[in-house]
């Protein structure tokens, strides 16, 4: 007879994912998961494989809970401006350990040069955000906010790969009034 499980299965992946996120990839090993998410050995892998699956399920959490935030802060947003100023003070500081930094970019740079899974889901995630701030840019261009001059794609892209560096930065010791400089600076260079 079956044993049924004695954990729930989104709580025990919510604590693998912080794991991941405080560790990466690579310095997390199978016995920390285990300890970490108090479950046996046996029961993460029947439930989430092994640890490279329960990796990627990691991280596909951690983007439902970012995309989350961000949707509703943008949803109360109510010009295009304040949008991305919500989404650029977010991506700074408005995670609830912003030192750990971001857990797509950490694994994106760890991960995605030797791991094709990786690499993938992170191109599939980058494409997301990028199309986030495509809508948001093409909104601030309808409301005569946001410059015309370039290309509504092309700005998109200015600003992903702002946030991304940003994201990157902000794990060091710089000074978050230098983030939101650069975060504001970013943002001024479109508005019209």
């Amino acid at each position: 007879m079956a044993r049924s499980k004695e954990f729930e299965e989104s709580i025990v992946l919510d604590k693998a994912m912080r794991l991941f996120w405080e560790q990466g990839y690579e310095k997390t090993s199978m016995t920390d998961l285990v300890g970490h998410m108090g479950i046996h050995r046996r029961s993460l892998y029947d439930t989430f494989g092994n640890k490279h699956t329960l990796f990627l399920k990691a991280v596909e959490l951690y983007d439902q809970q970012i995309s989350t935030a961000l949707a509703a802060g943008i949803k109360r947003s109510e010009t295009a401006t304040e949008a991305l100023q919500f989404i650029m003070g977010f991506l700074i500081a408005g995670e609830e350990n912003p030192a750990s930094g971001c857990l797509i970019v950490n694994s994106t740079v760890e991960l995605s040069a030797r791991d094709a899974d990786m690499n993938n889901k992170s191109m599939e995630m980058f494409a997301t955000e990028e199309q986030l701030f495509r809508d948001i840019i093409l909104w601030g261009q309808q409301d005569g906010e946001f410059t015309s001059e370039y290309d509504t794609g092309e700005l998109a892209e200015y600003v992903h790969n702002v946030a991304v560096g940003l994201r990157v930065i902000a794990k060091t010791s710089i000074t978050k009034e230098k983030l939101l400089r650069i975060a504001n600076l970013s943002i001024q260079l479109i508005v019209k």
